[in-house]
């Protein structure tokens, strides 16, 4: 047994009687506890060979399925395939009963059903019973039939009905059957289907309806293609579909687009053949418009034309259906439902005519004066209010919990999940934390070591003390496994050379944790002046006035880091901070002298972003290779922040470089500088670029406290919009989208900057056209049509190819920035931005519209058609007089006949 051969153990047990088990079975127990507690860890290998042996051994010598499933489905004796024969022979001859309880016991279990399949096989061979399908027995028994001889082996046996039933019901098909490795048709499932129900060996009527009924409980694509691929071979006949009509109708509008169109083409062929009844017809022609494939809408829109055509009759029941169309954000396809109501309006009756009317409302604009002719007094025409913008509420000040009161709050917040990732929650519990320690440490560090079990050797310890993260480093501090030396060398280090921006945030909130941990407990931390008073990080100026005349009063020196962190934190902004500087002067402390000089400095810390071009030769394609951010020198930080945070002030060897690494630990880097949002924007920018030009997804996640922080808004967090605007991923666009319109609810947007950045991104090719027409119909839907067309006002004419591009200074120009609210960085970043689009040159790509630019059109006069804009688009005129039917040119036209009219129309009210 000590050999590990479990291939010898079933011939060790046959000479063994029912005692000589049981004693065997005591032994073996024993031996399972050495292994689990790592007695026989060396050499390597002996521990997994052990575990084979115990596992053989225990199935010969356990007498109750109860004890024989628990040892057989322990993790600790997971089995090899090999050791499933094996454990079978060690069984020998059991009670057939005997033998079906404990399969029917080991099936239940996913994981162990799946590893244990050839027990699970032999036990049911030798018992005689069937085994209950379940989803662990099934993946097992196709991992072991799959290959060149799958439908032999099918064929063979005799479970094969019934476990492909399971098959093609379970909600995850085993991926053997949905993602074969085998590509050759002999190896693959769904031809094998279709084989055995040729033979008989399986019935049609029962393979299709198990197809059907997984089609219509819907899921991902993945797990719908082996039903799908198997009713496509079987190419169900019209018989056959008319019995299942009302499912097909289903999956057409619910189902992934794959299987919709399928089943939309099915239904399509009864249709023709005058065999769907027209109410089916028509249910099938609801659910259709609805969806936004348009594919799919053109395809159904042109089945009731031709069934029409044939049946004028049908009218009645399939024009109402047909207005599902009319709300279609794709105005052409609103057009040819138009139209084909148009065609069969003689056909209805008054009171559809009258409900067809009705249902023109949802029409765009455009098509209303087509509406207005086709039905007349029937139309239910709208009062015609003024357009009034719709914007989400400006965010309320919302304030942070007060920290924990009592060690068991403390500690139940310590040990709860997500500190990480829920910096509110971080540092409620850092506040907490310090607070309860300075009043009592000893009793905070015996809750924390009774809540947190030191770890047990002393090299563990060393592992811990020198690798804690997070609020872990403080509580190591709090119970002495920290090193007072190390951490007071992390503390007042810098980061490295090579840190990129994201390990210099970090490195910030690092110093922190590492002061707080040296002096936690003591009289030198009472409490933190960098706490929070606002949920976004944020600091109010008179709380941070009264926190350090507090420590003025009891004679304690700030923690640098600590104020470091709060001056950083302190809304500079804030209509209260004129009055705060002139009492922080009047404390007549160091500390308050510096918080005055911080409130009275509005450009505590500059930033300036550049892209280079993509043909310069310091920059590759990608778009994080061509940005370059640029920390304004400030000597106030330089000569007072720890080294941690001199990179802020411009300090030459800690400027951040380039990143080249994974990113992690982004909830924790917006309230480092909750009050900057411009440097904020700057830092996220490298980030944000991985999910324009890569495969990042959640890259968008910082947007909504970037715009919720304070300071001003420049170029940095324009562009850090941009990018999300134009992420590859829909969530990601759907918060950008969310960041926007919140930023322009509270009257910081300025749309033809953002517009002008826009248009930058796609001309170049950074941004695709229809991510930005995605992101655009997604606000505009929202009621934002003002907000949305100001946008892309700015981003057309350069698309269109008219119009030279934007320097930063015609776009501070356009918004007329006040000068006294202009910071010096800011306006060397619009000076930067304009050399650097003067720099590049008309190409190609801009001297005639950009491709994919219709979307973005039919978005454009969608929103013109709405809001009542009034303006010359360059570019635009010379695009819609050309004479073409391309998408292009159709919604240039549309946007042009919308601007016209609206000049023609008296003002209304707009964004």
């Amino acid at each position: 047994m000590l050999a590990g051969a479990s291939g010898e153990v079933p011939a060790l047990l046959a000479p063994l009687d029912a005692a000589g088990r049981k004693a065997a079975l005591t032994r073996l127990r024993a031996l399972r506890a050495e292994v689990r507690d790592g007695k026989w860890a060396e050499p390597p290998h002996v521990p997994s060979r052990i575990r084979s042996a115990l596992y053989v051994a225990g199935a010969g010598c356990l007498t109750t399925p109860e004890s024989a499933a628990s040892w057989l489905g322990a993790r600790d004796l997971s089995a090899r395939e090999e050791d499933g024969p094996l454990a079978l022979a060690a069984l020998g001859d059991p009670d057939p009963e005997w033998a079906a309880d404990l399969a029917r016991r080991l099936s239940r279990r996913r994981a162990v059903a799946e590893d244990s399949y050839p027990l699970l096989r032999g036990l049911v061979v030798r018992s005689g019973y069937a085994v209950p399908p379940t989803d662990g027995y099934v993946i097992g028994w196709t991992r072991h039939l799959t290959g060149d001889r799958l439908v032999e082996r099918l064929r063979a046996d005799p479970q094969t009905p019934v476990l492909v039933a399971h098959a093609l019901a379970m909600a995850e098909p085993p991926e053997q059957l949905t993602r074969p490795v085998d590509r050759r048709p002999e190896a693959q499932w769904p031809p094998a289907l279709r084989a055995l129900v040729g033979e008989g060996v399986l019935e049609r009527a029962e393979v299709l309806d198990a197809c059907v009924s997984r089609l219509v409980r819907g899921g991902p694509l993945r797990s719908l293609r082996l039903a799908l691929e198997t009713v496509r071979l079987l190419a169900p006949g019209a018989a056959e579909l008319r019995a299942r009509i009302p499912d097909w109708v289903g999956i057409a509008a619910d189902a992934p687009s794959l299987v919709a169109g399928y089943a939309q083409d099915l239904l399509a062929e009864l249709a023709s053949a005058g065999a769907l009844p027209v109410g089916a017809l028509a249910e099938l022609t609801t659910g259709v418009l609805f969806r936004t494939e348009k594919k799919l809408v053109r395809a159904q829109l042109a089945l009731v034309g031709h069934v029409l055509e044939r049946e004028p009759d049908a009218a009645g029941e399939l024009l109402p259906a047909l207005t599902e169309a009319f709300g279609n954000e794709d105005t052409e396809l609103q057009e040819r439902a138009l139209r084909l109501v148009g065609r069969h309006l003689a056909d209805v009756s008054p009171e559809v005519r009258r409900e067809l009317g009705g249902a023109a409302a949802l029409l765009s604009p455009a098509h209303r004066r087509a509406a207005e002719e086709l039905f007349g007094a029937d139309l239910i025409r709208e009062a015609a209010l003024p357009y009034e913008e719709i914007l989400p509420p400006v965010p309320e000040t919302r304030r942070p919990a007060a920290p924990a009161t009592t060690v068991e709050e403390l500690v139940a917040e310590l040990v709860g999940q997500g500190l990480a990732e829920d910096p509110v929650a971080f540092e409620r519990a850092l506040d907490g934390l310090v607070r309860l320690a300075h009043r009592d440490r000893a009793g905070v560090a015996a809750a924390v070591r009774e809540a947190f079990p030191s770890p047990g050797s002393e090299q563990e310890t060393h592992s811990f003390a020198h690798e804690a993260q997070g609020i872990h480093v403080v509580l190591a501090g709090l119970i002495g496994l920290l090193d007072p030396a190390l951490a007071d060398v992390h503390r007042t280090k810098g980061h490295g050379t090579d840190a990129c921006l994201h390990q210099a945030l970090s490195g910030v909130l690092d110093a922190r944790l590492r002061e707080t941990a040296v002096l936690v407990g003591t009289d030198a931390l009472p409490f933190l002046l960098a706490a929070p008073t606002r949920l976004t990080g944020a600091i109010d100026p008179p709380v941070l006035v009264e926190r350090l005349r507090e420590y003025r009063d009891t004679d304690v020196e700030p923690a640098p880091a600590d104020l470091a962190q709060a001056l950083l934190r302190v809304l500079r902004g804030d209509p209260s901070a004129g009055r705060a500087a002139e009492e922080a002067a009047a404390l007549g402390t160091p500390a308050g002298d510096r918080l005055a000089a911080w409130l009275r400095d509005e450009a505590a810390v500059g930033v300036s972003v550049r892209l280079l071009r993509r043909d310069d030769e310091a920059a590759r394609y990608s778009l994080e290779d061509r940005l370059v951010v640029d920390v304004g020198a400030h000597q106030a930080v330089r000569a007072e922040f720890p080294p941690a945070f001199q990179w802020l002030g411009g300090v030459p060897e800690a400027t951040p470089r380039r990143c080249h690494h994974g990113i992690g630990g982004r909830a924790q880097w917006a309230p480092v500088l909750p009050a900057d949002r411009e440097l904020l924007a700057a830092c996220l920018l490298p980030t944000l670029t991985h999910g324009v030009d890569g495969d990042a997804r959640d890259a968008t996640e910082p947007l909504t406290a970037l715009v919720e922080a304070g300071g001003p808004v420049g170029r940095a967090v324009l562009l850090a919009l941009a990018f999300g605007l134009g992420s590859v991923d829909a969530d990601d666009r759907l918060r950008a989208v969310d960041a926007v319109l919140v930023l322009a609810a509270r009257g910081e947007l300025d749309a033809r900057r953002l517009g002008g950045e826009l248009a930058r991104l796609v001309a170049e090719g950074s941004v695709k056209p229809n991510r930005l027409a995605d992101a655009a119909r997604t606000a505009a839907a929202t009621g934002a049509y003002g907000t949305v067309w100001a946008i892309l006002a700015a981003t057309l004419p350069r698309l269109l190819g008219a119009a030279e591009p934007t320097t930063g200074a015609e776009a501070a120009a356009e918004t007329k920035t006040a000068p006294e609210t202009k910071t010096a960085m800011e306006s060397e970043t619009e000076a930067e931005s304009e050399t650097e689009e003067r720099a590049e040159p008309r190409t190609a790509a801009t001297a005639r519209p950009v491709r994919g630019l219709g979307e973005v059109l039919s978005v454009a006069a969608d929103c013109v058609e709405r809001c009542g804009a009034r303006e010359e688009v360059a570019g635009l005129d010379a695009l819609a007089s050309e004479r073409s039917s391309t998408r292009l040119v159709v919604q240039a036209k549309r946007l042009r006949n919308a601007l016209r009219q609206r000049a023609d129309q008296p003002p209304t009210q707009s964004a």
